[in-house]
C-alpha cells in the first residue's frame, strides 16, 4: 500500500485532465504524476529513507502537491506545515518533528536564518541549500510509489492549538486512504468535479477533505493561496467550479454579496468546515442559493470525516451520520455507554482513526479509553442514528455550579439581525467562577444595545445561561482554517457590561 497511488491510477486513467488550475495555469494528471515520480527519485537519491520525515511549509499550488506526493512515493512521510505561521511558533514544531527535508518558500527561510537545526540535511527553497528546479534536475527516472505496510506513517499534521499546545497527528496510508474514500463516496465525487480550495493544504480539512478525495476521484483542483473574496468571485465566474468549500465566515460574506446565485456559477454542491454553522445562516443560504450547506464531523485524529449530514436525508442542525465503517459512541465521564438521546462525550473508532501522537505516548494513551478515540466533544445521537454536537467539553461554561453550553446561547445570538458573528466564552469571576461573556462582531451600521439583547435571552434561555457581559468587536481571533480561537477571547477583559 502506498497512499500516493491515488496519483497513479488517475494520471494512468485520465492522463490529460487537468489536476491543479492556478493563476492560470492547468496541470495534467500525468504532469504531475511525472514531476512528483521525479522528486521522489531525487529525495531517494539525497537519502530519504523509508519511514523518513520530510516537511512541506509551502502556499497551496501544485509544488505543494507535487512535494507532498513525491515524499509519499520515495518512502518517506510527510509533515505539512501552515505557512502563516512566525518564526517563534514554527520552530517548536520543526524541534518537535526533526525533519531531514524541509521544502519552504524564500521568505520563510528568511525568518528562520539563525535558528540551530542540525536535523535538516537538505532545505528545498529559493536562495536556500537547493532550489525546487535544482532538485528535479538531480531526478533519474520517475520513481514508481514504494510499498508501504498499511499501517506505516504517511503524514504528520499539526492540531490546530486552538485549546493548548500543537501536537503531531501521526496518520497512516491506511488512515488517509480510508478518509479519501469516505469523503468521495458521500459527496458523489467525480472526474468532471471542479474543487475550490482556498484553505491550507497543511490542514487536515484542506488536505483530505479537499485535496486527497479529488485527486482519488481524478477531479480538478482550483487553487487560490488563501481566501480573498475578489478572486474567490474570479474562480466562480471562469473555473467552472462545482463544489465549493469555505468556513462559516466566508458564508457570512457571501450571503451579503447582490446576486448570490447567479456569481455561484456552475456550483452544484456546498459544504462548511472548521466549526457549526449557525441553523440560521443554513436557512439563508438555502433561500438565497437553493443549495444546502452540508457539514461533515471531524477532526485532524479522524483524518477529516466521521460523519456526514449527505445528499439523501439532510437535517439541519446535525451533522450527519457515521461514515463507511466509522462508529460513533456517547460515553460518560466513566467511559461507558450512555443511552440513545442523553449527552456525553463522543468517542469513535475506525479505520481512520490516528496512530497516536508524535513522541508523546502519555498523551496518546489518554486520547483513548480502549480502542475508542477520545474526541472532547460533547454530543447525541438520536434515534435514527443523527449525530447532533452540543460543544467542546473544553468550552463548556461553569457559572455558579451551573454548566453552559456556548453554541446553545450562540444559536439564539445568531437570529438576531444585528450580529454577524459571535463567541461565548467564559471569563473569570469572583463571585460565580466563570461570568458568561458574548464577543460580537455586528453587521455594518449596526449598533450594540446590551439590555435589548438580554431581554431576547431571558426569554428563550435560564437565567444563569445569559450572558453578564456583551461586548462589540471589529473581528473574533481565527485561526488560519477559520475557527475562532475562544483562548485568546478568554485573556481579553469583560468589557462594557450589560
Amino acid at each position: 500500500m502506498n497512499l500516493a497511488r491515488i496519483l497513479e491510477d488517475s494520471a494512468r486513467y485520465f492522463p490529460g485532465r487537468p489536476a491543479t488550475l492556478e493563476q492560470g495555469q492547468e496541470t495534467t494528471y500525468a504532469q504531475l504524476d511525472e514531476e512528483s515520480g521525479r522528486l521522489a527519485s531525487a529525495l531517494a537519491g539525497l537519502g530519504l529513507q523509508p519511514g523518513g520525515l520530510a516537511a512541506i511549509c509551502l502556499p497551496n499550488g501544485r509544488q505543494w502537491l507535487a512535494a507532498y506526493f513525491g515524499i509519499l512515493k520515495a518512502g518517506g512521510a510527510a509533515v505539512t506545515l501552515p505557512l502563516a505561521l512566525p518564526r517563534e511558533e514554527l520552530l517548536p514544531l520543526l524541534e518537535d518533528c526533526r525533519p531531514s527535508f524541509l521544502f519552504t518558500t524564500e521568505a520563510k527561510l528568511a525568518q528562520l536564518q539563525g535558528a540551530e537545526l542540525p536535523f535538516l540535511t537538505h532545505v528545498v527553497a529559493p536562495g536556500g541549500g537547493l532550489t525546487y528546479q535544482g532538485l528535479l534536475e538531480r531526478a533519474g527516472a520517475p520513481l514508481a510509489a514504494r510499498e508501504r505496510g498499511r499501517d506505516d506513517l504517511a503524514a504528520v499534521l499539526y492540531t490546530g492549538g486552538t485549546t493548548g499546545r500543537a501536537k503531531g497527528v501521526m496518520l497512516s496510508h491506511a488512515n488517509l486512504l480510508a478518509s479519501a474514500h469516505n469523503v468521495a463516496r458521500q459527496e458523489r465525487s467525480s472526474e468532471m468535479d471542479r474543487a475550490l480550495c482556498f484553505l491550507p493544504l497543511n490542514h487536515v480539512f484542506g488536505q483530505v477533505h479537499i485535496m486527497l478525495s479529488t485527486v482519488l476521484t481524478a477531479g480538478a483542483l482550483v487553487l487560490l493561496p488563501a481566501f480573498d473574496l475578489e478572486q474567490v468571485l474570479e474562480a466562480l465566474a471562469h473555473q467552472g467550479v462545482t463544489k465549493f468549500y469555505a468556513v462559516p465566515t466566508v458564508y457570512v460574506r457571501l450571503l451579503a454579496q447582490a446576486g448570490l446565485k447567479a456569481k455561484l456559477g456552475r456550483v452544484r454542491y456546498t459544504f462548511s468546515a472548521a466549526a457549526s454553522m449557525a441553523l440560521e445562516l443554513v436557512r439563508e443560504w438555502k433561500e438565497a442559493t437553493g443549495l444546502d450547506i452540508h457539514e461533515a464531523y471531524g477532526m485532524t485524529e479522524s483524518a477529516a470525516m466521521v460523519t456526514y449530514n449527505h445528499y439523501y436525508r439532510h437535517r439541519v442542525g446535525s451533522v450527519g451520520t457515521p461514515v463507511g465503517t466509522v462508529e460513533v459512541a456517547i460515553l460518560d465521564p466513566a467511559g461507558q455507554p450512555l443511552p440513545q438521546g442523553q449527552e456525553g462525550e463522543i468517542c469513535i473508532q475506525g479505520p481512520n482513526i490516528m496512530q497516536g501522537y508524535l513522541g508523546r505516548p502519555r498523551e496518546t494513551q489518554e486520547a483513548f479509553w480502549g480502542p475508542w478515540f477520545r474526541s472532547g466533544d460533547i454530543g447525541y445521537l438520536d434515534q435514527e442514528g443523527y449525530l447532533f454536537i452540543v460543544d467542546r467539553l473544553k468550552d463548556m461554561i461553569i457559572t455558579g455550579g451551573e454548566n453552559v453550553y456556548p453554541r446553545e446561547v450562540e444559536e439564539l445570538l445568531f437570529q438576531r439581525p444585528e450580529v454577524e458573528e459571535c463567541a461565548v466564552v467564559g471569563l473569570p469571576d469572583r463571585e460565580y467562577g466563570e461570568r458568561v461573556t458574548a464577543f460580537i462582531k455586528l453587521k455594518p451600521g449596526s449598533a450594540l444595545d446590551p439590555d435589548d439583547l438580554k431581554g431576547f435571552l431571558k426569554q428563550r434561555l435560564a437565567a444563569y445561561k445569559v450572558p453578564k457581559a456583551f461586548v462589540a468587536v471589529e473581528e473574533l481571533p481565527k485561526s488560519a482554517t477559520g475557527k475562532i480561537l475562544k483562548r485568546n477571547l478568554r485573556q481579553q477583559p469583560a468589557g462594557a457590561k450589560a
